[in-house]
């Protein structure tokens, strides 16, 4: 939607999601060769996959893309694109299938040995409500979290806002929040806030359009960072945050391994506003046009 004016997102933008989890390869597995992908068949799949290959084209030009699976919307068994993936003898495999789906899919492939035989990268493997996860899940397999948040990061007083959260929800609902969970706590303070600003400036309550100006350029501490939501698209940008899965004792299902967090500045990896001039704003066109080349 190149002219919002009525809906605001708050959560990262979904090209977000490629492009963190390919630097999140690059800089963990940069020798990479062989790739096969498994990724949902309708939009949300095929921006990951799009985005995932552009990033991986300017930074590792020596890999290749040797299977590629599209489990259609409502799959629940995905055995014949874990086994199409193992079949074509990956060094990696990446993934944007996400939620329920995500869940089935690794109890799946655990029964074909598939995190045994290949590396494995997801967009938002941890998307999920943190115990929808079993300890059965493999560890040290790159776990995104939509590049947005996940409860234990940032961790201990690092941050009070973010363990504050975690600790008021736990005690009302006996779970542990995910990121939808974040970005909803977002969305409903941020517009408080504009409509408190409206209100104390006209007086009584506000129109829509005195409450879209104010969220225009907001920025908000919150749970996960800095939530800035940009003029000229309505988009919320944060800082991107991606991890690797581990078990630990303090919790029944696996969490991002607090010593091997990436992080990245939300600029870096989405176009800046008016690029190209005059069109519509595309992450992927700002990468595949302006990111040099990384010669190995």
């Amino acid at each position: 939607m190149p002219n919002p004016h009525y809906i605001f997102r708050i959560t990262n933008m979904q090209s977000a999601d490629g492009v963190t989890c390919a630097l999140g390869i690059a800089q963990t597995w940069p020798k990479t060769k062989r790739v096969a992908h498994i990724h949902p068949d309708y939009s949300y799949g095929r921006n990951a996959f799009d985005h995932v290959k552009v990033v991986m084209k300017k930074l590792m030009p020596q890999s290749e893309v040797v299977s590629e699976g599209w489990p259609k919307l409502g799959t629940t068994d995905f055995a014949s694109h874990i086994t199409e993936a193992i079949a074509a003898k990956p060094d990696l495999i990446v993934s944007s299938v996400w939620g329920g789906d995500y869940v089935a899919m690794y109890k799946q492939a655990l029964r074909y040995g598939m995190f045994q035989k290949a590396k494995f990268a997801s967009t938002i493997a941890f998307g999920v409500a943190p115990h929808a996860l079993g300890k059965d899940h493999p560890e040290g397999v790159l776990a995104g979290v939509h590049s947005n948040y996940h409860f234990t990061y940032p961790g201990g007083d690092k941050w009070p806002l973010n363990k504050t959260f975690g600790e008021k929800y736990h005690a009302r609902f006996n779970e542990y929040p995910n990121l939808q969970a974040e970005g909803g706590y977002m969305a409903t303070h941020m517009l408080k806030s504009a409509i408190e600003k409206a209100n104390r400036i006209g007086g009584g309550w506000p129109d829509d359009d005195a409450i879209i100006t104010l969220l225009e350029g907001m920025m908000m501490a919150g749970p996960g960072g800095y939530v800035y939501i940009r003029p000229d698209n309505h988009q919320g940008y944060k800082d991107a945050v991606t991890g690797f899965s581990k078990n630990v004792p303090e919790y029944p299902f696996p969490i991002l391994d607090p010593t091997r967090i990436i992080t990245i500045p939300i600029r870096n990896i989405t176009a800046p506003p008016g690029w190209p001039k005059g069109e519509p704003t595309s992450t992927y066109t700002w990468i595949d046009k302006t990111w040099p080349v990384v010669k190995a």
